[in-house]
């Protein structure tokens, strides 16, 4: 066949260490229908200061791959919350092959069309506090490595499959330098088998073929599979047929055989919808067949329309057939829902004259949730079943109810109930007498159509078996949200966006883990939270002796900042804590910008007063400033180091300035520096080396807690006395008037003698 080649990649993104699906980093794909092989090229580098990473350590890197919707991942082996089923996935760790890149391959063979999602991650974090979110801030002391993901696509796919139509066979010969015939048949909806057969095959060395079928995909080895020289007739049946997709035949000639082989291939489609009849041996429009614009051309053929034209690939003509006997298999009428669309990631699907509904005793009732594509796999899909006691009437009734996707599946054995078959698998709800309430929970649910089917069967010493004149009452709610249980009281549901795909995660706190934030494995006791709690708050006390030594200088305007900086301070850290030892007067963000400006201004304030400048526009210039780079980036390094080593660079001009006016040191004493410069000095430092190298998440809440104290203890020390007033009196500028120079008694200026008898010496005029 005519290969057609496409490729597709991404923007490379940072990694980050796994601590929640939130932390992760998600790439959507979308690979087209009729694909043969797909190919990830999986790119991963690293960057340390804006060059490569070459001294960066090198961390394995765990990639992610799911058709359908993303994965549910849980590296860190956590437990689920109850009733929540756990789709799998495929996991690949890439190695370093070169000190600062490596590139990994995943091959696909046959892959399912549609979209196709990567999810990859760091490991762990250690617990150092790599990027401060605390306090002051920053971003640390040094470059931090960077690992970057960027993975592309390479997609291979067949273009011109031959088509094959349901009741009509088409005739093939293959070449000796041929290995085989591949085909493709679409399956409308209320299907309940698809029968392909392979008719008058004539080899060298009988029918040397091999029949493979596989819905979606082209077939591969493991694909449900017959030898046509063991079976007479060759027949390959498929009960329960995907509804609304295509099934590919794959016709494959055993290996060395030589010379041409021929034979024809036909389909038979059972429509459960009319037991008494099989599907036409005429081809319907495309309309009426529910057959997607993929379908070629077959669009234009009507009811009584003459056969389609010859297929390529050599096949001949299709040649209708008469029908089989049917089977006795039917399907039951299936009952739709309607959406209502509250908000993103919130839907419920109501049923019409629901939300309670009956299940008689003769046969199941079935209900279809349509999942838009794309846009509702980033939520979870939840299931309630509640049983009407009362409305059993005495009787020891079971209601089974099974959710598969694409199709529905009802048991043929009205004795048992089952969710699984070879080729399909469901999940399986029950309510009785004694256990009236089942609930199902699936995160990032594949999207399409989902049946649910409901089945009343009585208990008895035998097993389960049909009852009689009892029909269930059964409540029924389906819904889609964004996460189990929004998170719980532990987390925080967060609606995350990679491009254009939207999806919902949990983000944990307080030490609990988990797809919805119910594993306490590692959980803080409530005794913990308070005390953090305490720590963080009562440790801004610290502030008051130094805004009374400000007061007692007479530096009010640093005394007021010290107060801002301690109010907001303690109800930042209140409203800031991870568990539910919190307490917020005002928006989070709020208090975090006040903290945080606060605990600048205090550097600022307290630098400047060292320096003995008194212009307001210092502290005006240093506020506004100071606001413009909390507005840019709250969390950076140079917010922190920036403004201050500015404002000890003012103050070394100004001590330096001193110094060589007065010809000695400055401060003058060397009691000052003694014992109180050189403490403050050494007090500051190792906050901030705490604040840098040892603060973790594990030691946050005493760290921070004795960092605040450093901090404060170290302004009490560093802020100068109050100034003394000068002992020379110089002479006073003259005041001049309108017009007029006024000359005033600079004694009465000084408040030396009473005004009352001070005499004018002289008025001047201009």
């Amino acid at each position: 066949g005519l290969f057609v080649t496409d490729y597709f990649t991404r923007t490379p993104r940072k990694l980050s260490p796994f601590r929640s699906f939130a932390s992760i980093e998600l790439f959507h794909f979308h690979i087209p229908e009729d694909t043969v092989i797909a190919v990830w090229n999986l790119i991963t580098f690293k960057e340390q200061g804006g060059t490569f990473g070459d001294q960066c350590p090198d961390r394995s890197i765990t990639v992610y791959f799911r058709s359908g919707a993303p994965s549910v991942i849980n590296p860190l082996h956590t437990h689920f919350p109850r009733d929540t089923a756990v789709p799998g996935s495929f996991a690949l760790t890439l190695t370093w092959t070169l000190p600062n890149r490596t590139t990994g391959v995943f091959n696909v063979t046959s892959p399912l069309p549609g979209d196709w999602f990567l999810a990859a991650h760091l490991p762990k974090d250690e617990g150092k506090i790599s990027v401060k979110v605390k306090g002051l801030g920053g971003t640390g002391l040094y470059e931090e490595c960077q690992y970057l993901f960027q993975p592309q696509l390479i997609v291979q796919r067949l273009v011109n499959i031959a088509v094959l139509y349901p009741g009509y066979v088409t005739e093939q010969s293959m070449a000796p330098h041929n290995r085989s015939s591949l085909y493709k048949v679409f399956v409308p909806s209320y299907t309940s088998r698809v029968l392909v057969e392979v008719l008058r095959c004539r080899g060298t060395e009988g029918c040397p073929l091999w029949l493979r079928v596989r819905a979606k995909a082209p077939p591969l080895h493991n694909s449900t599979a017959l030898d046509c020289r063991e079976h007479t007739p060759c027949q390959l049946a498929l009960d329960l047929p995907f509804w609304q997709h295509w099934y590919y035949v794959l016709v494959e000639k055993h290996p060395g055989v030589p010379g041409t082989v021929s034979f024809q291939v036909t389909v038979q489609l059972t429509d459960c919808s009319r037991p008494s009849l099989a599907r036409p041996p005429f081809l319907p429009s495309s309309a009426s067949m529910n057959m997607p614009h993929s379908f070629g051309s077959a669009g234009g053929l009507a009811l009584g329309d003459s056969p389609p034209p010859a297929s390529p690939n050599g096949t001949k003509d299709p040649v209708p057939i008469p029908t089989s006997s049917p089977t006795d298999e039917r399907c039951w009428p299936v009952r739709p829902t309607l959406r209502n669309e509250l908000d993103t990631f919130s839907v419920h699907f109501y049923i019409f004259f629901g939300p309670n509904v009956s299940v008689p005793p003769d046969r199941p009732a079935v209900f279809v949730i349509n999942l838009l594509p794309v846009l509702d796999s980033g939520g979870v899909l939840n299931l309630e079943l509640r049983l009407n006691v009362s409305s059993l009437c005495g009787e020891n009734v079971t209601v089974f109810g099974c959710l598969n996707h694409e199709v529905p599946l009802t048991s043929g054995d009205n004795a048992s109930v089952t969710c699984e078959t070879e080729s399909l698998s469901g999940f399986l709800l029950s309510v009785n007498a004694t256990a009236s309430l089942s609930r199902l929970r699936i995160p990032y649910p594949q999207t399409g159509s989902w049946y649910l089917s409901l089945r009343s069967l009585c208990s008895t010493e035998h097993g389960f078996e049909p009852c009689t004149n009892v029909t269930a009452e059964v409540y029924l709610r389906a819904y889609l949200s964004p996460c189990i249980n929004d998170c719980g009281i532990y987390g925080q549901c967060k609606l995350l966006r990679t491009n254009n795909y939207l999806y919902a995660a949990c983000e944990c706190k307080a030490g609990w883990n988990g797809w919805g934030c119910t594993d306490n494995a590692e959980a803080f006791s409530y005794g913990f939270q308070l005390l953090s709690t305490l720590l963080l708050c009562l440790s801004n006390v610290m502030f008051v002796p130094p805004v009374a030594i400000a007061v007692r200088s007479h530096y009010l305007l640093e005394a007021a900042v010290y107060i801002f900086t301690m109010f907001f301070s303690t109800f930042y850290h209140a409203c800031d804590q991870p568990g539910i030892v919190v307490f917020c007067i005002m928006e989070y963000d709020v208090l975090q910008f006040c903290d945080f400006l606060g605990s600048l201004m205090s550097v600022w304030v307290t630098v400047i007063a060292m320096a003995r400048l008194q212009p307001v526009v210092l502290y005006l210039l240093g506020a506004m400033l100071l606001s413009m780079a909390l507005q840019m980036d709250r969390h950076g390094l140079w917010n922190l180091l920036g403004p201050s080593l500015f404002a000890l660079g003012i103050m070394a001009i100004a001590w330096t300035a001193r110094t060589i006016r007065r010809r000695h040191c400055y401060p003058p004493t060397w009691k000052r520096w003694v014992f109180y410069l050189c403490p403050g000095a050494l007090i500051a430092a190792a906050a901030v080396l705490l604040y840098a190298f040892v603060e973790t998440e594990e030691n946050y809440f005493y760290i921070h807690s004795i960092w605040h104290l450093l901090i404060a203890g170290s302004v009490g020390f560093l802020l100068p006395p109050r100034a003394k007033p000068s002992r020379r009196l110089g002479p006073l500028p003259r005041r001049k008037g309108c017009g007029y120079q006024l000359c005033v008694n600079e004694q009465e200026e000084l408040g030396l003698v009473d005004p009352a008898v001070a005499s004018i010496n002289s008025i001047c005029t201009s």
